[in-house]
Order: C-alpha cells, then structure tokens, then sequence
C-alpha cells in the first residue's frame, strides 16, 4: 500500500481523476476524525432479442461517492450519485453529522496500511467501451437465430441479451491508503423455449469474457438448446439415496454456500455451522478453497478491496481441514487478528466482508470421465428453491431439481420433480470426485466437476 500523497497511481487518466477526489476529500479530515472517500464511475449496455427485433436497449454512465467519517468510535456515513465539488462537500458534511447520532462501536474504524503489496492487473480492454451498438444488436439478434436452427423443436426465445459493464473506482483514507481500479467485461444469455406435444421445457445458456471477442455464441446457443430438449419425458423417480454429478455451475453454488458461512461477520454471531472449527476436517481430503482475488481468470480479480487494502490469495479449506476465515478491518478488529482484505462495497454502502474470486483446486478427470464412474446417480441440470430451501446456519439443504438419472456411466431417463436433501456439512464429506475441468463463471468463481455420494433423493 502507498502513503496519501500527491503522486497518483492509476491505471488511466479516468482513474487518476477519481483517485484525486477521493485523496482530496480524505485530507479534509479534521485532527479528532478519520474520513475515508470511495469514488466510483460506470457505464453499461443492455440489449434484448425477441422475435427477431429489439425489445429493448439501455445504456447509461453513472458516477458517484460514498464517505465515511470515524470520530469517537462512531461511524457516520452518506453518498451522493453526482462529483459536482459543491455536492461532494455536502456529502462530507451529511457523513460528519451522521457521525454524531451514530451508536459508538468499539471496533469501528478505517482500514490502516498492512504492507501488503497489490498485485498488479488491469482487467480492461478498451474494446468492450469502443464496441458499437450496432455491431451488440447483431450479436444478441444472432444468437436468437443460433438458438432457433438449433432443434426442430425449439419454438421460441424468451430472451437473447447482451449486456456489456466498464467500471472504475478509487477509494482513499485519512490513514494513509490510497487505491484505484478499473475493470470492463461483456457477456451474452439466451433462454430457449422447447416443445414437443404437449410438454414444454426452457434451457439456458450463457457466454462471457473480458473481451467482445471471447464470447463465443455456438457454444451459449448450444447449452441452451441441449438443456430445453433433453427433459423431454421427465418424471418423478422412486425416493432413494444415489450420487448426484453436479456440473461446475451447479457445483458453483454449493461452493458459495460454503464460502459465505466463512465470511468473519457470520462466525461471530455465531451464525456459521463452521463457526470455532478451525484446523477441523470439514470436506473430503481432496477439497482445497481458495478466496483469490489475485487469479487473473477470475471475473472477479481485483487490485484493492473496497477498503483500499491489497487483495490476496487466502486459503479457507486446504485438503479438507478448514484453515481460516475471511475479514474485512472492523470484523478483524472484534475477532483480534487483520484483515484478509476481503471488504466489498459499493458507492452506496459502507464496506462488508465478503467472498471475491472463490475457487476450487482443480481434481483429476474429464467431466465425461466422472460421469462415466457413476453407477447410480443424478445428473442435476438445475435446482430450484436454493434461497428458500438453504439455511446457512445449520447447513441443511433442500431444493428440487431436474436433470438425468444416470445408469452404469451413461445418461438415462430425464427427471423432474424431484428434491434433493442434506447438509452442507454431509455434502462436503461425501464428495468422492473433484473434476479437473475447473469453469470461470461470470460471479467470479472458479469451480470444477463435482461428484458426491449417498445423497437423499426424494420423489415418488
């Protein structure tokens, strides 16, 4: 980390800018506060396909500031969605006055320098800004097109989108951190519509890249084109206790579950099932997680984290033992150890602990080789309920899903109406095959093929 200082180092002139006004409002702190400025500036597309025409396109440039004011171990706070000098000094004076009325917390507090040096990236390619409208109609009407001449029994496009993000933001303190940032991707999604008699069944599909050219549209078209036919014939299975193969953006999302019962915040209340667990075995030997803003695959590497502090890699699970938790300074502070530079934020809100680039040490196997070393088992396609069905605290899980029964290696009969039940804490243990076929989804994690056993089946 840099000492506040006049020099600024950014990655363009846009950022230098952003990185001035947060510097200048931070050297506005008086000798009893502590001012932190977090400065940020967006642009975005959005353009949606139907029937061959544009249902609608968006784009818009916003650019905003949020400050916080420490005085006395309270904590004030206020943003404003413009950087007109006059505003931002409103700004600074609303976030003094919240201050006052603030209930006083012990361990509120700005970040302070750790020495830890950024790792430098720049996640930005000038294409993504520079890409024509036009030329984004073309891709998002073509994409509908792909879909359509996929299978004779594709009958309709709900949506076919692209949507593009360039971003950047700079954050500065009183305390000596100055950071800056900027990042850009584009990505496309299709929804198919599938018919055959009288059942009908939707699959989708999705591309993104940090770049216009890495979207690659025969393969989202596929996906969904795959997914809305395959289900044809679905029905509920007899309830039973069977392996379940979830593909990586499935997999994803038990390893998120796991990944936000770590966040420091939960563990204190209390309210992690791994709360008090450290060195403890919590997953399979194999399973290694990693927090690591500094992988460059990730959609979600960064340089900073919302408090200014360096990203870097922390390793929650190593083999299956749980090695730590993820901090951002205040949570730090109350569990007495530092930062894992893990503060997330926006303009609009005061930074909170949170996951960034999650990722699965990648096993041994293709995902058609682990599907091929199931006898009995549950391909899932999709699980529905996950917010409803999921508790955090204690870990349980149940969802329904729908996808294929798998027979002696192979792809059987399509199934639906069907709920999966467990433990966060059983699914971990009972993983028997970690795929080498790790996937960059758009959130930001990395995740491969995952195989667990014994799973509760419930259906007919």
């Amino acid at each position: 980390m840099t000492a506040l200082h006049p020099r600024l180092d950014a990655p363009d002139d846009e950022c230098a800018d952003l990185l001035a006004v947060a510097t200048d409002v931070a050297r506005r702190a008086g000798t009893d506060e502590q001012v932190e400025a977090f400065v940020g500036r967006s642009s975005y597309t959005s353009v949606r396909a139907h029937a061959g025409a544009i249902e609608s396109l968006s784009s818009a440039t916003t650019a905003g500031i949020g400050i916080r004011v420490v005085r006395d171990h309270r904590q004030g706070f206020a943003w404003a969605g413009s950087l007109d000098p006059d505003v931002i000094v409103e700004t600074l004076a609303e976030a003094r006055d919240n201050a006052l009325f603030a209930e006083p917390d012990d361990w509120v507090g700005l970040a302070e320098p750790d020495g830890v040096a950024p790792v430098p990236f720049d996640p930005f390619d000038p294409a993504v800004a520079v890409l024509p409208t036009d030329r984004k109609v073309e891709l998002a009407l073509d994409l509908e097109a792909r879909v359509l001449a996929g299978d004779s029994r594709i009958t309709g496009v709900r949506v076919a989108s692209f949507s593009d993000s360039s971003q950047r933001a700079a954050v500065a303190t009183s305390t000596g951190i100055t950071g800056s940032g900027r990042s850009a991707w584009c990505s496309m999604g299709v929804m198919a519509l599938a018919t055959d008699g009288a059942e009908t069944y939707t699959g989708s599909g999705s591309t993104v890249g940090f770049r216009p050219d890495d979207l690659d549209l025969d393969e989202a078209a596929g996906d969904a084109v795959v997914r809305a036919v395959r289900l044809f014939g679905a029905r509920p299975v007899p309830s039973q206790r069977l392996a379940v193969v979830l593909e990586p953006r499935l997999a994803a999302a038990v390893v998120g579950l796991l990944g936000g019962t770590l966040a420091g915040d939960r563990v204190l209340k209390g309210r992690s099932p791994f709360a008090d667990r450290l060195g403890d075995t919590i997953a399979v030997a194999g399973l290694t997680l990693v927090d690591d803003p500094t992988d460059h695959r990730s959609y979600g590497a960064d340089t900073f984290d919302g408090e200014g502090l360096a990203c870097r890699r922390n390793v929650l699970v190593a083999d299956g033992v749980l090695q730590g938790y993820l901090y951002d300074t205040a949570t730090a502070r109350r569990a007495g150890t530092a930062s894992t530079g893990s503060a997330v934020r926006g303009v609009s809100s005061t930074p909170s602990v949170g996951c960034q680039a999650l990722a699965v040490a990648p096993g041994v196997g293709t995902h058609e080789e682990l599907l091929a070393s199931v006898d009995l088992g549950l391909y899932v396609q999709s699980m529905t309920g996950w917010h409803s069905g999921v508790n955090a605290i204690s870990g349980d899980v149940s969802v329904g899903a729908e996808g294929l029964m798998i027979r002696n290696g192979h792809l059987a009969e399509p199934v639906r109406e069907v709920t999966i039940a467990s433990t966060l804490q059983r699914l971990l243990l009972g993983i028997t095959a970690i795929g080498a076929d790790v996937e960059w989804l758009p959130g930001g994690t990395g995740c491969p093929t995952l195989v667990i056993a014994d799973v509760s089946l419930g259906g007919t």
